[in-house]
């Protein structure tokens, strides 16, 4: 029977640092955490021999450079960076990537989020990949490989995911602001969207003026809509009418 390991460093006190020491922390693992060398004075070594796990918990510029503190030794050398590769954990022999598809707003709201998360996750054959799998068992999630060629899309999808959500729900804020109508109301229609695409996929949940090739309806959005909020109305109609097998009448699809 397999032993999982129980102890790991974590390098890095952010969002996602905190969140990964008190979701492992009530997983039943030994949890030391420390700086992860924003300042001058925490630029130090890192130990290592007596953990199973260093996990690097810092922004991806910083990776290569906290993984070149930390000392050699028999211990797993992982980074929770979504777009960095394995390399820039080099010259470490074991070595992972365990990434989870989780906006972590704090470390006590991530730490729950942690638990059952999806995680991307890489490693050397001889102990990397089992060591990140252990990690995610332990928090009781889904694991999925990613190769390092494809780090960068899949983090970039990660973005489009979260990130330009959060950026489009913006626009839904502002534009209810405007006419004073309560932006809970579009939160319940946004889940009942989210519901359907995961029910039935994206294109079959499309339903809009954009579905039905209504494009005078799509005009008198753009004509309603504040000038600066119509590009992204327009590039996300596009990519609409690119799902509904569709294509947007010349005069909408021209520069505004």
């Amino acid at each position: 029977m397999r032993v999982s390991p129980r102890r790991v460093r974590i390098v890095g006190r952010g969002r996602a640092g905190g969140s990964f020491a008190a979701a492992l922390s009530a997983a039943g693992w030994s949890v030391d955490l420390v700086p992860g060398g924003g300042r001058p004075e925490d630029r130090r070594s890192v130990p290592s021999a007596d953990v199973d796990l260093v996990l690097l918990a810092v922004p991806d510029g910083a990776v290569a450079e906290a993984a070149s503190r930390v000392e050699r030794s028999a211990a797993v050398v992982a980074h929770c960076s979504g777009s960095s590769t394995l390399e820039v954990l080099a010259p470490h022999r074991f070595v992972g990537s365990v990434h989870p598809l989780v906006s972590l707003r704090s470390p006590e709201s991530g730490s729950e989020r942690l638990r059952g998360a999806w995680f991307a996750v890489a490693g050397d054959p001889d102990r990397g990949q089992q060591v990140v799998t252990d990690v995610v068992e332990s928090l009781e999630g889904r694991s999925v490989e990613v190769p390092d060629e494809h780090r960068a899309r899949y983090h970039a999808t990660a973005a489009v995911a979260s990130n330009h959500l959060v950026a489009l729900l913006g626009q839904v804020e502002r534009l209810a602001a405007d006419i004073d109508v309560p932006v809970a109301a579009y939160h319940a229609l946004i889940a009942g969207t989210v519901a359907n695409v995961e029910s039935v996929g994206a294109a079959a949940a499309l339903t809009g003026p954009v579905a039905r090739g209504d494009w005078d309806t799509v005009r008198r959005h753009v004509a309603a809509l504040p000038a600066d909020e119509r590009d992204t109305y327009l590039a996300l109609a596009r990519s609409a009418a690119r799902l509904a097998g569709r294509s947007l009448p010349d005069d909408l699809d021209a520069p505004t």
